[in-house]
């Protein structure tokens, strides 16, 4: 990498970067974070994308604060204080920088997230559909939820994708079960969406994390190179 730290977006926001070596300009990629904050787990990932040649920034949706995987009653104190309205905030912050950013590619970003950043990706690309290319989203609850869960179900939202979606989920996951995958897969399909959804057996919610109980390496590597399969497709 040429570079891995936090940066100032402008706003009172921040986000972590991290870019690759080389002339670039390279493709860019928005990574959005678990319900802990950009730690070191996001952090890590964001410098995964530019090991593989991507210009990634994860906004920090947390203004600096991070919590424990323990610690389930602030995490969803602070759940419960978000807004979309607000968390685009960032996201367009975000987007500004990466797109004014002398080693970032002209053209649609990507994006990739996980948990409520997982939503996030969806909401982005849904939100922002003339600015992103593609969008992979971790076992993002909430999607095609039939009861609101901290945020409100997206799944009317599917017209407005233009972006290739990657959906992935754990079978062994209890908050996001096959009803869910289901309604989101014949919204995406009754709307001629570019979707993949791949749900992994043996793997639970958070399998990706490498520094969590619920990491499973075998399933996260490949939902990893599913992923950066879609962003060498589409980006």
């Amino acid at each position: 990498m040429a570079r891995a730290d936090f940066v100032a977006l402008g706003g009172g926001m921040r986000g972590y970067l991290a870019l690759p070596e080389g002339a670039g300009p390279s493709p860019g990629v928005l990574v959005f974070q678990e319900a802990f904050g950009v730690n070191d787990y996001v952090q890590s990932e964001v410098r995964r994308l530019a090991g593989h040649g991507y210009a990634a920034l994860a906004p920090d949706l947390f203004d600096g604060a991070t919590y424990g995987y323990g610690e389930r009653e602030s995490v969803f104190a602070r759940l419960q204080t978000l807004r979309d309205a607000d968390l685009l905030k960032y996201v367009d912050a975000a987007l500004v920088f990466l797109e004014g950013h002398a080693a970032v590619k002209r053209g649609r970003l990507g994006t990739v997230g996980f948990c409520m950043g997982g939503r996030l990706a969806f909401l982005t690309a849904t939100a922002r559909p003339a600015r992103i290319g593609a969008a992979a989203s971790f076992y993002g609850g909430g999607i095609a939820a039939e009861q609101k869960r901290f945020f409100d179900p997206l799944v009317d939202r599917v017209t407005a994708l233009q972006a290739a979606l990657l959906l992935i989920y754990g079978a062994d996951d209890d908050g996001i079960g096959p009803r869910e995958h289901a309604r989101l897969a014949e919204a995406l399909s009754a709307h001629k969406k570019d979707y993949t959804l791949h749900v992994f057996p043996g793997a639970g919610h958070g399998f990706a994390s490498t520094d969590r109980e619920s990491y499973r390496p075998m399933q996260a590597e490949q939902a990893w190179i599913e992923t950066l399969a879609l962003f060498a497709r589409t980006l």
